[in-house]
């Protein structure tokens, strides 16, 4: 045999792309596979239900002819095909729709399903109405935590400032000791106090720091006419009742 011209057209028009032979290879075994589903499908024997099926929407597609015995008696009273029941014409032309009962589950278990799923969305609806109440009221406590630790805050700022102002008053007053322990800022000390000055200190934390800031207050006013919220020091008493804006902490908040 003779050796074949690469340099001839024969050769040249050959489409020589990589990959190429495995995908028309691919294709023609897809092909193959679609023939052979539809070869199966034509030789399969159609079970009963299918056949009846087919039947039954055959004979409800096709419409009643003079051998039915129940239009032949509506032609004899004067129906015509086409025409609405009733004496005066305003009855169904089309016949009542055949529901034909194909499972196996009892009278009433669609009736059933449907009025669970209803139970069951009505629940759903609920969780979320509940779980929308609850996300609510978290929020509104968080604010007002937030709200009331700012004011404790405030508070205890105050309580500070009243605490430095009766120490320098006091001592203005060559008084060495405070009235109440917590009249005074405590002195920062690294050596650790007694035991017996421990439970002092627990006595006067009983108060809080609102309560602290009343007493606290009107000492200054009643022993130093000082009030802490104008930062001034009146004469007299009379002086203070008459000229301090107001008469307590609410007053000058």
């Amino acid at each position: 045999d003779e050796e074949e011209d690469y340099m001839s057209d024969l050769f040249i028009k050959q489409d020589v792309r990589p990959g190429l032979p495995m995908v028309r290879r691919m294709k023609e075994a897809i092909q193959k596979e679609e023939k052979q589903k539809e070869a199966n499908e034509k030789n399969r024997q159609k079970s009963i239900k299918e056949e009846e099926k087919e039947r039954r929407d055959l004979v409800l597609k096709s419409a009643l002819g003079n051998e039915n015995k129940g239009f032949a008696l509506l032609q004899k009273m004067g129906y015509k095909s086409g025409q609405a029941l009733g004496k005066s014409g305003e009855g169904i032309v089309e016949p009542i729709p055949l529901n034909i009962k194909t499972g196996r589950s009892g009278l009433g278990h669609e009736e059933l399903k449907k009025r669970k799923a209803e139970e069951k969305l009505e629940n759903y609806r609920q969780k979320l109405h509940m779980k929308k109440q609850a996300n609510e009221q978290a929020a509104d406590q968080f604010r007002i935590r937030f709200k009331n630790k700012q004011e404790e805050r405030k508070m205890e700022g105050d309580l500070r400032k009243s605490q430095r102002a009766c120490q320098q008053l006091d001592m203005q007053k060559d008084i060495d000791v405070p009235k109440e322990t917590w009249y005074w800022l405590e002195p920062e000390e690294e050596d650790k106090k007694d035991e017996e000055d421990q439970e002092d200190e627990c006595t006067s934390s009983d108060l809080n720091v609102s309560e602290k800031l009343h007493m606290l207050t009107a000492y200054l006013r009643e022993e130093h006419f000082y009030c802490i919220w104008c930062g001034i020091t009146y004469e007299d008493s009379e002086d203070l009742s008459s000229n301090c804006p107001g008469n307590s902490a609410a007053d000058h908040d």
